[in-house]
């Protein structure tokens, strides 16, 4: 055969692998996991597998009162509620019509709510194991319960975020502008709600008067949509995370911008070849430290920042393999969890800067994770379907 044959045959043999890529490009993600599992398999560090999901489990709480049971929704149309202790189910909250991306338990653990994609939010009585209230909304964004009543809050695709007394149903909407009101947190008070938009704004309702008393845009705002808001514990300042890599310090009284925490790239990113996107980074959780003045940012990119507030600087950068996808303090210490695209949780000494353990289980990413309250046990949801309880031990404990 000439080169010329040899040519065409190599471009044949290009073409054809290309071809046999192209009806395939949406399942790329899971023939990735297949290599991630062959590596991590190998090592489960977890106590416990719920399994009854039978796709993607996309969030999880822990019952507050009692740390005892998990509630966890996911891509199947499904939520359960199941004890932690043994992954034993107590009961389906059924009836979704589409992903449960939101769920969580009432303050004194008395109600848990869960929340589709599509809008439909439903409410049951965990002892009972009854459904006691529903109700349709638009596209459903978050839903958080009030700290101190059966209040609950969702924010939506048309910019309102609606609160309602359970079980009665009595009913409050805030109107933001009209773009999706991304991310939203209730003050400690719980007078006040924070509430991120797409539009970069952010604003602080006053829940009783139904009115907006702090209103930050244009270049106070964001540049890019909010992704993730947060307090500290007394609700005096709230900081909010951003696609535009920014995280801003605010205080709650004035609704003035304290400070603002740019993370600026490492690395020069390469020339972008055509058809290629641009390696994006964006802000993906963030929250405050109890028992120091610190807090922590978590990046798309892998980092987790950790800012010192009485200086405002940063005072350390732990790097990840992949995305940081949630993050949480400890109730009385400064260790930070970190839950990542790589299927790993870790924790992390922020005083030091250090990592003190890292727990695998999951053959896929992890899309959330809860902590309880004495930080002995962490929950984890992940995109190979599976929630998992870890107990985590702590040399210095």
């Amino acid at each position: 055969p000439s080169a010329d044959d040899l040519a065409e045959e190599m471009e044949d043999v290009d073409f054809e692998d290309e071809g046999a890529e192209e009806p395939d490009a949406e399942a790329w993600d899971s023939e990735d996991d297949e290599g991630v599992e062959d590596g991590m398999e190998a090592q489960d560090d977890s106590e416990v597998t719920f399994s009854l999901h039978s796709d993607s489990v996309f969030c999880v709480s822990l019952d507050p009162k009692t740390n005892t049971l998990a509630v966890t929704g996911g891509e199947d149309d499904k939520a359960f509620v199941w004890r932690v202790s043994d992954g034993e189910l107590l009961f389906e909250c059924s009836g979704h019509k589409d992903s449960v991306t939101c769920a969580g338990f009432s303050h004194d653990s008395v109600f848990v709510a869960t929340g589709d994609m599509s809008g439909l939010i439903k409410v049951w009585r965990v002892d009972a194991k009854e459904e006691v209230w529903s109700f349709e909304v638009g596209d459903l964004e978050w839903m958080e319960w009030h700290p101190q009543a059966h209040v609950l809050l969702a924010g939506t695709a048309d910019g309102n975020t609606w609160m309602w007394k359970i079980p009665s149903g009595d009913c409050k909407t805030f109107q933001g502008p009209a773009c999706p009101a991304t991310c939203g947190r209730i003050l400690p008070d719980g007078k006040r709600a924070v509430v991120g938009y797409e539009d970069g704004t952010m604003r602080i309702w006053d829940l009783k008067q139904g009115t907006s008393l702090h209103v930050l845009k244009g270049q106070d705002g964001h540049q890019d949509p909010l992704t993730c808001v947060a307090s500290n514990q007394d609700g005096s300042l709230i900081m909010t995370g951003s696609v535009d890599c920014h995280a801003k310090l605010i205080n709650s009284a004035t609704g003035k911008v304290v400070c603002v925490f740019k993370m600026e790239s490492v690395t020069p990113k390469a020339p972008i070849s055509e058809g290629e996107e641009a390696e994006s980074n964006s802000v993906e959780s963030l929250g405050f430290c109890n028992v120091m003045p610190l807090a922590a940012v978590g990046y798309l990119d892998g980092t987790l920042a950790i800012y010192d507030l009485s200086t405002q600087s940063l005072r350390h950068k732990c790097q990840h393999e992949s995305g940081i996808v949630q993050l949480l303090w400890e109730e009385s210490s400064a260790v930070v969890y970190t839950c990542s695209l790589d299927g790993a949780v870790r924790l992390w000494d922020a005083r030091s800067g250090k990592m003190i353990s890292e727990y695998r289980g999951h053959s896929a990413e992890i899309l959330d994770f809860a902590v309880n309250k004495d930080a002995s046990i962490v929950v984890t949801t992940s995109g190979d379907h599976q929630a998992k309880v870890f107990c985590v031990q702590r040399p210095d404990r």
